[in-house]
C-alpha cells in the first residue's frame, strides 16, 4: 500500500496535480468525492471538475461516508484518489459533529489498512486569518489536526503551491 497526502491553499492545483498521478497509473482508477451540491455555484464547480476527469474512471460519492469508501474502493493494484479530505471533513462537522473523533479514528484506520495505491487532496486552511466565528475556527482547528494525523499515515506528502508540487515527505526514498 502507498499512501499519498496532496495538500495546498485554494486554488493551488492540487487537484490537477492528483489527477495527474492518477491518470498515469497503469491499472484501474477509482475516484472518491466528497462534495455535495446545494447550490449552482458549487454545481459549477463539480461540473468543472467532471469535465476534466476521464470519463472511464469509476466514480464513488462518499459525502461522509468516507473510511467505509476507502476500505471497499482500496484493493491490490488499484489506484483510489479521494478528492478531497476538507469537504469531507466539514460534512463531518455539519452532520455527526459528536461522531467527529470516531469518523477520523475510522478513516486513520482506512487509510492504514488500505491496499494498492491511496492519493488524497486536502486544503491547508491554517495559512490565513483567524476566522471571526467558534465554527469556522473549530472548522480550521480540526482540519489541521487531520492534515497532521493524514500526513503521518502517509509514506508521500506534497505540497502543491502555485501549481508546483514540492516534495514534503517521502518514505518510499528514505
Amino acid at each position: 500500500m502507498s499512501a499519498h497526502l496532496v495538500i495546498g491553499g485554494a486554488r493551488s492545483g492540487k487537484s490537477r496535480f492528483a489527477q495527474g498521478l492518477a491518470e498515469a497509473h497503469a491499472g484501474d482508477v477509482t475516484l472518491i468525492v466528497t462534495a455535495e451540491i446545494f447550490d449552482a455555484e458549487m454545481a459549477a464547480r463539480v461540473a468543472l471538475h467532471r469535465a476534466e476527469r476521464p470519463s472511464h474512471w469509476q466514480v464513488i460519492e462518499a459525502a461522509s461516508d468516507l473510511p467505509e469508501a476507502i476500505i471497499k474502493a482500496c484493493t491490490a493494484g488499484r489506484f483510489v484518489l479521494v478528492d478531497c479530505l476538507t469537504l469531507w471533513l466539514s460534512n463531518v462537522l455539519c452532520t455527526q459533529a459528536e461522531q467527529l473523533e470516531r469518523r477520523v479514528h475510522a478513516l486513520c484506520d482506512a487509510i492504514s489498512t488500505a491496499q494498492g495505491d491511496l492519493v488524497m487532496v486536502s486544503n491547508e486552511v491554517g495559512w490565513s486569518i483567524v476566522p471571526e466565528n467558534a465554527l469556522a475556527r473549530s472548522f480550521r482547528d480540526e482540519q489541521g489536526r487531520l492534515n497532521q494525523r493524514v500526513a503521518m499515515l502517509a509514506q508521500r506528502v506534497t505540497l502543491v503551491a502555485a501549481g508546483l508540487p514540492l516534495k514534503l515527505k517521502d518514505a518510499a526514498c528514505s
